[in-house]
């Protein structure tokens, strides 16, 4: 979770140590400090780079530099079990009222045609930190406010620290496995990709993990980005930790996505293991779909009606819609195919009203499965 930044006050000297605190709407030369809690300036005519010392009244301050910046203090502790102190970071975008120079965003995702960004970060041994490149969206074009969706990429993992959430599986984007968590702050919907091992330097497009977030049913082509950041969450010292670069670009005028594939009828002898896990007004399920047949399934969907009183309000690993009581569950573009004897899982969450039951039969591409 990151607080707002505020109005602050003029740029002025600080007793200890004679640093420069940079108020909003500042511009940074070279070795420029910032210790204001909130404090934040401009680089390269594009970029905003951000202290947003939320969590803690301890002292940090960053060095920003003409391409990124490299935190310098770090006085806050935060407990390993809870949240992390500050999040500085460099962003392109609207963030708490504060917009990057020339930013075209808000901008729908439907309208994004690539998202080019490129990365490089300098690590440090004896801290606890993760390394997160965020990207926020809302169904409004928002620029205050806390977003409805939180993207964290994670880069780095130092220390017994772990993100929002529990882990929902694994994807593979930009050429790499992720470990995918969901969850909420109470504040915001939080999905996190979790690299396995340090990546010090990455080039890729955000737009890959925007449309796996979408495909998990999270967001709709209808949100708007509205920004991008890259940075560092703190729990336990960090002085020395750097984005030595950050470039990020959100190019538009992109085209229409594809309708969905509708896979053959038919051909598709298969099981379902339905399992749940249930409370007063609400459950969550697992599904497990297994290949039973002597043919390769190349997309499937799977078709089956909820007892009534349940209502689905989001999923992972599957496009899962509901019209009435009928449930539709497609594949991903990573767990389309399945092998003869390989399976597939993806899981939803709902709401529950009334006495719980589950689904009577599924059918897989048409063909009826075996439930068990």
């Amino acid at each position: 979770m990151k607080r707002p930044l505020r109005a602050l006050a003029a740029a002025g000297l600080l007793a200890a140590g004679a640093i420069v605190a940079v108020a909003l709407g500042g511009t940074a030369s070279a070795d420029t400090q910032i210790c204001e809690q909130y404090g934040s300036t401009t680089i390269g005519g594009k970029y905003v780079v951000q202290n947003n010392r939320w969590g803690t009244s301890a002292q940090q301050c960053i060095n920003v530099t003409s391409t990124g910046f490299s935190i310098t203090r770090q006085d806050g502790v935060g407990s390993t079990s809870g949240a992390p102190v500050s999040y500085p970071s460099i962003f392109v975008g609207c963030h708490y009222t504060n917009c990057s120079p020339g930013t075209n965003l808000p901008v729908q995702v439907k309208n994004i045609s690539s998202a080019p960004a490129s990365i490089s970060y300098n690590y440090v041994s004896g801290a606890i930190y993760d390394a997160a490149y965020d990207i926020w969206l809302d169904p409004s074009p928002k620029k205050d406010g806390v977003n409805q969706m939180e993207i964290m990429i994670w880069l780095n993992r130092q220390g017994p620290i772990q993100p929002i959430g529990s882990p929902v599986g694994n994807a593979s984007i930009a050429g790499r496995t992720w470990e995918v968590w969901r969850g909420s702050n109470g504040s915001n919907n939080v999905i996190s990709y979790v690299a396995p091992s340090a990546i010090p330097s990455m080039s890729f497009d955000a737009m890959a993990f925007i449309n796996d977030t979408k495909n998990r049913g999270a967001i709709t082509s209808d949100w708007y980005l509205t920004s991008i950041q890259a940075g560092f969450e703190p729990w336990q010292g960090g002085v020395g930790l750097a984005v030595n670069s950050f470039s990020q670009s959100v190019n538009t005028g992109g085209t229409t996505p594809p309708p969905a594939t509708t896979p053959p009828p038919g051909n598709a002898a298969c099981s379902v293991k339905y399992t749940t896990n249930v409370w007063n007004n609400g459950f969550t399920a697992d599904v497990t779909v297994t290949n039973t047949g002597s043919s390769t399934v190349n997309g499937w969907t799977l078709n089956y009606n909820l007892p009534s009183g349940q209502t689905i309000t989001g999923s992972w690993n599957a496009t899962v819609t509901q019209s009435g009581s009928a449930v539709t569950a497609r594949n991903l573009s990573y767990n389309g195919t399945l092998a003869p004897g390989a399976s597939t899982s993806f899981g939803y969450q709902a709401t529950l009203s009334g006495g719980f039951s589950t689904p009577s039969s599924f059918s897989l591409n048409g063909s009826t499965c075996t439930k068990v």
